[in-house]
């Protein structure tokens, strides 16, 4: 069955999400017959980091929020980043445009390690204080997931994966998806926004139960002494 997450590198709740569903997901006795894709997600793609902008200015600028309400805000965001086991530190946090993040995903997915990409994208953006539209810094997080140093530099030295993140974010448009994370099982059920645990649980139960009723597993006849071949090995 496959799941798909839209999610933004930029978006606190996409971190905090992406730990309540994993969470979830590792106590599902199905999860090895669980996809996951993750889906680029652009919240603000107009934005280019400036010298000296901080998660502070930066929203103060596009919200209209006073100082006081935004250290508010992320200070509650920050105790349930604390309550999903991952550090949200918006002191040292580096605004930044993603779309150069998303490409690296969309690289990483060709070469078998989105997994650890998103999560060492987040780790970099809010634990770490990275700035993630620096390319110096994705080909860094890309050469540690064990991409090639020669793929990595031929993507950003051109366009490439440019179309494929560009499509995700024009279907996320044409799905009615207007924020993230976004959750979709199996194109059947949505769940949006940073649950708790106990719900992707629900969502991962109720969502594999309705797959496996189209995708039964098959049963095995005959009986232990046949012939096998595994990994070049032949037992009789």
């Amino acid at each position: 069955m496959k799941i798909e997450i839209w999610s933004d590198i930029m978006c606190p709740f996409c971190y905090i999400g992406k730990e309540n569903f994993e969470k979830a997901l590792s106590s599902f006795s199905e999860a090895g017959n669980i996809e996951i894709e993750y889906k680029s997600f652009q919240l603000d793609p107009s934005y280019r980091h400036k010298k000296g902008d901080t998660v502070f200015s930066y929203l103060s600028e596009t919200k209209g929020m006073p100082t006081e309400q935004i250290e508010g805000m992320t200070r509650h965001i920050s105790e349930a980043a604390e309550k999903a086991g991952i550090k949200i530190d918006f002191k040292t946090n580096i605004p930044a445009n993603t779309f150069d993040a998303h490409r690296l995903i969309s690289l990483a997915k060709q070469e078998n390690c989105d997994k650890e990409i998103v999560a060492g994208l987040f780790k970099a953006h809010f634990t770490d204080g990275k700035n993630i539209e620096d390319v110096d810094v994705l080909k860094e997080l890309g050469k540690k997931a064990g991409i090639p140093e020669e793929k990595l530099t031929k993507t950003f030295s051109s366009e490439d994966f440019a179309y494929e993140v560009n499509q995700d974010i024009m279907e996320s448009r044409n799905l009615g998806i207007s924020g993230v994370p976004f959750f979709l099982f199996d194109r059947k059920f949505a769940v949006s926004g940073a649950q708790p645990v106990e719900a992707f649980e629900e969502a991962v139960q109720k969502s594999f139960q309705e797959w496996r009723k189209e995708n039964p597993a098959f049963e095995e006849l005959g009986n232990s002494k046949g012939g096998t071949c595994t990994n070049g090995n032949c037992e009789v």
